[in-house]
């Protein structure tokens, strides 16, 4: 029987950590998220260098953000940029929450 080798290029040991990152704001809408996006491109922040996926997930006042950036200095980055926004729609981005990404799968 032959063997069957899988290889997960994105767990090489030299491949640098990516970081997910997960906002809970204690209240915030579709169309507040939809109008801090709008005033990011706006401003020329998005698309943030090392985003490589983000996500707005929930309804009614309980949207959440989930950002996946290629590391942690692109992360920081981009919410050294994302602060002054979120302070003019007075926006409590709650959290973040980080983690360290094992692994990513795409299609």
């Amino acid at each position: 029987m032959e063997e069957l080798r899988v290889e997960f290029p994105l767990l090489q040991e030299n491949h640098e950590m990516s970081i997910l990152a997960t906002f809970s704001p204690p209240s915030m809408t579709a169309e507040q998220y939809d109008q801090i996006v709008k005033r990011l491109y706006e401003e020329g922040i998005q698309p943030a260098p090392g985003l490589n996926t983000e996500i707005a997930y929930g309804s009614g006042n309980q949207m959440k953000v989930m950002v996946l950036f290629d590391s942690t200095e692109q992360f920081e980055a981009f919410g050294a940029r994302l602060g002054p926004i979120l302070e003019e729609f007075k926006m409590d981005p709650g959290g973040p929450n980080i983690f360290e990404v094992h692994n990513v799968i795409q299609s």
